[in-house]
């Protein structure tokens, strides 16, 4: 991500081990993960202690720039790296040979489809003991070590298993910087016994990290700017879509600079969400098909050409296959790809290099906007309520729509919050982030707690239902622990609601949870937590007062009551639509 947050240690646990003595640590395999892990951005590692990964943990304690943080489950701290990686740009966990690598592996899976560098370090087997017949504990019974190893095979772009010190440190650096060059995780599993030891290949800080920059083939460039200036400058109403992939492409800023130059209407699909300053002129909402933003959708299906910058179109974003985009008026600019309707792909030819020269040969064309001001009517208001009545998903998000400002962040879990979240108009510099491509439930609980962390400068929005909390919850207990001081928002509506729009069934009623008193449980005294139940508007209304005011720094927990069946009509169309996806008959054979 573009965004620069610095995060400082300030957050410890509150019985950490003792540290190793700095003289001890210099020239050592653990010394020079943890410097080198500072180097690159990283101040906080999310952690579950195992007996393979003990000795390493210290050296990580013992970094003073580093802030270990101690999770409850390996799954949420590779959730917590993710949203850690969404704010800061690149994250880091550590966990245990197997038993804790197989957890996490959920979470590593998601940050690979969402194309975050997660730094993902295991405390793997004594290096004495590959290669003979012994069967260790925390593993399946079998004296092959490569059980774990093979499963990140597939969800990790490089994989290193540290089991000798003389490759060590090239390992080590070749993995991790390949997690940032692809931006995607690594894996890294170090030997128990190795950490502590000196070795003549680490220094006492690591030489710093030089990433060739990626440069376009200058001829290819050329070419598909002056393909795609000849395609756009002949159309009539031509727009332009953001997608997710912008983060990725690292061309946040050269969108803008396109976006201000052509004058063409700016939308984003609902993943890309965030990525683009919604406070723009030329923004016109959430492009999704038929569950897109009100005369969005109609403005991007009825233009001539349209320009999807960094897509994924896979069935939950294009609503089932159900989007009106016709091939041979699309062009599509990938991180290294560009594709012109159904003529020629350029390739080697990256995504901030082609908007900036794009910018430079577009003529203004400012018709779809025309266009669109013409059909434009503003949103309605919520119908009027009456005394007590219970309280309306509208009517929740039109308060958090409210509270939303430029020192705030949004965390959507998978569920109705991601079509409800979708409508909130983002104020400038507000953040955004919610996981589409891989759409884990529970997800959010991690990732909040490692967004916050990283941003420590926004207060964090989590908007979570109450069958994805019950994934994940443990880890409010690492919130309180490390001070933080989100606001989340738990929409009891006793079940999986998105799923019963797609197919229902007696499966998606979960047993219901006093989760307020859960979370005074698990705050216990300690920290700074707050928590209420709301059922109407006024109730809401006085518990945002607090959170925002008399409780504003600390964790606050809202837990607000709502009908099973109150959803919004975006989820209505969208879950029968991926319905029928999920449901075609198989081919004739």
């Amino acid at each position: 991500m573009e965004g620069d947050n610095h995060v400082g240690g300030t957050s410890q646990p509150s019985k950490a081990p003792a540290p190793v003595p700095a003289s001890a640590c210099s020239g050592t395999l653990g010394r020079n993960l943890a410097r080198r892990l500072v180097q690159i951005g990283v101040r906080d590692v999310f952690s579950v202690p195992g007996d393979f990964n003990l000795t390493l943990l210290d050296h990580l304690v013992a970094e003073p720039e580093l802030n270990l943080v101690g999770c409850c489950n390996e799954l949420n701290a590779g959730y917590a790296a993710d949203g850690y990686a969404r704010a800061k740009g690149v994250g880091a966990c550590v966990v245990t040979f197997t038993v804790g690598g197989l957890s996490v592996l959920n979470a590593i899976a998601g940050a690979y489809s969402e194309n975050l560098p997660v730094i993902c370090i295991v405390g793997g087997p004594n290096s004495n003991d590959y290669g003979t017949n012994r069967i260790l504990h925390h593993t399946i019974g079998l004296p092959d070590f490569s059980q774990e190893l093979r499963c990140f095979q597939t969800i990790t772009c490089i994989q290193a298993v540290v089991n000798n010190l003389d490759d060590a440190h090239e390992q080590i650096n070749t993995a991790i910087s390949t997690a940032l060059k692809e931006s995607k995780p690594a894996y890294i599993s170090i030997s128990c016994n190795l950490p502590a030891i000196p070795h003549p290949t680490f220094m006492d800080e690591p030489v710093p990290y030089f990433l060739s920059p990626k440069i376009s083939n200058q001829l290819g460039l050329q070419a598909a700017v002056e393909a795609t200036a000849d395609f756009l400058n002949k159309a009539v109403k031509p727009v332009i879509v953001a997608g997710p992939k912008l983060r990725v492409a690292r061309a946040q800023q050269a969108f803008i600079e396109l976006a201000d130059t052509c004058g063409y209407p700016i939308a984003v699909m609902p993943s890309g969400k965030g990525l683009v300053p919604e406070h723009h002129p030329h923004f016109i909402g959430t492009y999704w098909g038929a569950v897109s933003t009100s005369y969005c959708g109609e403005i991007v299906e009825s233009a001539d050409a349209y320009v999807f910058v960094g897509p994924i179109f896979n069935d939950y974003s294009s609503v089932g296959y159900s989007l009106l985009i016709k091939k041979e008026k699309v062009i599509v600019v990938q991180p290294n790809r560009v594709t012109v309707g159904n003529g020629p792909s350029y390739g080697w030819v990256f995504m901030a290099d082609f908007l900036t020269a794009l910018t430079k040969k577009i003529k203004r064309n400012t018709t779809a906007m025309e266009n669109y001001h013409r059909i434009y009517v503003p949103p309605g208001v919520a119908l009027r309520r009456e005394k007590d009545e219970p309280l309306r998903v509208n009517i929740l998000f039109k308060h958090i729509q409210g509270m939303l400002n430029e020192h705030t962040a949004v965390i959507s879990e998978t569920g109705d919050s991601w079509f409800n979240c979708q409508k909130l108009r983002l104020p400038k510099d507000c953040g955004f982030e919610f996981q589409m491509q891989y759409g884990s439930i529970g997800w959010s609980v991690g990732a909040t707690l490692g967004y916050a962390q990283a941003a420590n400068d926004k207060r964090v929005i989590a908007c979570i239902g109450d069958g994805s909390f019950q994934v994940t919850a443990q880890d409010i207990s690492t919130m309180i622990r490390c001070g933080q001081r989100s606001i989340i928002f738990l929409i009891n509506n006793g079940g999986y609601t998105i799923e019963v729009e797609i197919h229902d069934g007696p499966y998606n009623v979960i047993k219901n949870w006093d989760y307020t008193a859960l979370v005074d449980a698990i705050h216990n005294g300690e920290g700074k937590c707050w928590t209420t139940k709301v059922r109407t508007e006024d109730e809401l209304t006085e518990a945002i007062e607090m959170a925002t005011g008399a409780h504003k720094d600390s964790l606050c927990f809202i837990e607000v009551f709502v009908h099973k069946d109150d959803t919004s009509k975006e989820l209505l169309e969208w879950g029968s639509r991926v319905s029928a996806a999920n449901s075609r008959p198989p081919n004739p054979q």
